[in-house]
């Protein structure tokens, strides 16, 4: 279906902004990882999975850095450098409705940075939540209604930096506190500790009260969580279970994860799925490339990053400077109506040679993806059980 008229069956509401649809069926909701556009010819990194998406009613990604031509390098932390602001009609062109902005990067090219990327977005009909000029913007929802079903999503950064988190005056992210405690519990002077994080109270209190209040208008609320420690396969850290759990405790119908850029395992928590960590789908970029880089800041990381993390990127692929276990990915997706999510489970893909994430059938491939997914969720002691629905799309449950 053209991706002009998907998009007039729906009804958008979002900043006060709302059209009708009376149409009432089941929707298919899709959703990805982190998507970094960051290379010339953008669409041809989606060839591959472009026809999966125009399927989905609702399609749901989340873009990673800004998109401007007029930041300026913002952050005292690894700051990612800009993409071109006219890459982002690519995701219109392969049909997603609704981009999550919160993250750690958001603000790295200032406040003209998070300007463009939203109005850039909003020219080309795909709605934002998780960053705006102020905090009360940053936490407004976008809010879609698809065929007589309304699906709200909001979007928090869980890893910092303090940087890239809104105020009242402040153009930035929404976001919640995450403190870390170092515990040494045996004598031992300068050895491992263990380490404890949790959720500050007041910030995930603010984040349920959203929630709440997002539920209270639509039928299906998804909550997109920026969390986890990059690079690292199967671990979830402490804060990342009570913060998923406390959003469904909430209202959420879906909690997805993005940030490491690898999979993350996938639990049930009260009927509701939550996808700790959705990987990489589309993250082209050149901008931790060891060879060439004009950066000092992000040369530094990219050399200190494999020795933190223990892993080289493939020297032959250049723009794809990822964990290689990272090309195991997936496409989250739920099939929902007015009345909840009636199924969920995922679409297994593979990041090809040539940086393109390409859906696989049961036998070309989608098996040797889902156990994987399978072993990282076990390692994380999840009693999740995944069975094919058809040849293309594996349902999740709890175990019996």
């Amino acid at each position: 279906m053209e991706q002009g008229k998907r998009s007039q069956q729906h009804e958008t509401v979002f900043r006060g902004t709302s059209m009708t649809d009376q149409t009432c069926r089941n929707v298919t909701i899709m959703m990805v990882g982190d998507l970094i556009l960051d290379e010339p010819n953008p669409d041809s990194f989606f060839e591959t999975s472009r026809q999966t998406l125009l399927t989905a009613d609702v399609a749901i990604g989340h873009v990673e850095v800004p998109h401007t031509n007029r930041g300026s390098e913002n952050s005292t932390d690894v700051p990612a450098p800009p993409a071109n602001p006219e890459n982002l009609a690519t995701l219109h062109r392969v049909g997603f409705h609704i981009a999550t902005l919160a993250g750690n990067h958001i603000a790295d090219s200032g406040p003209n940075g998070i300007e463009d990327t939203i109005a850039t977005l909003r020219s080309i009909g795909i709605l934002s939540t998780g960053a705006g000029m102020t905090l009360s913007q940053s936490r407004e929802p976008a809010v879609l209604n698809s065929h007589g079903t309304r699906v709200g999503v909001l979007s928090y950064n869980c890893v910092g930096p303090r940087d890239s988190w809104a105020t009242s005056k402040k153009a930035g992210c929404a976001y919640v506190k995450v403190l870390t405690h170092y515990e040494l519990d045996h004598a031992s002077p300068g050895g491992p500790p263990t380490i404890y994080t949790f959720p500050a109270p007041e910030s995930l209190e603010q984040m349920e009260a959203d929630i709440a209040q997002l539920k209270s208008k639509c039928d299906i609320a998804i909550v997109a969580l920026h969390k986890g420690v990059g690079h690292t396969p199967a671990k979830i850290e402490m804060y990342e279970r009570t913060v998923s759990k406390s959003a469904v405790d909430a209202g959420a119908d879906v909690v997805i994860g993005h940030h490491a850029h690898i999979m993350r395992g996938i639990e049930i928590y009260k009927g509701k799925p939550i996808y700790h960590g959705l990987g990489n789908f589309v993250c082209v970029t050149r901008a931790l490339s060891i060879n060439e880089n004009d950066s000092p800041e992000r040369l530094a990381w990219a050399k200190r990053r494999e020795k933190l993390f223990g892993f080289s990127p493939d020297p032959l692929m250049p723009t794809y400077p990822f964990h290689p276990e990272s090309r195991n990915t997936a496409i989250a997706i739920c099939k929902a109506n007015s009345s909840g999510v009636l199924e969920s489970g995922l679409i297994p893909c593979y990041i090809d040679q040539d940086a393109r994430p390409t859906p696989l059938k049961r036998n070309e491939g989608g098996q040797s993806v889902i156990d994987y997914i399978e072993k990282i969720s076990k390692a994380a002691n999840f009693k999740t059980h995944f069975e094919w629905a058809d040849d293309s799309w594996v349902r999740i449950r709890m175990d019996a």
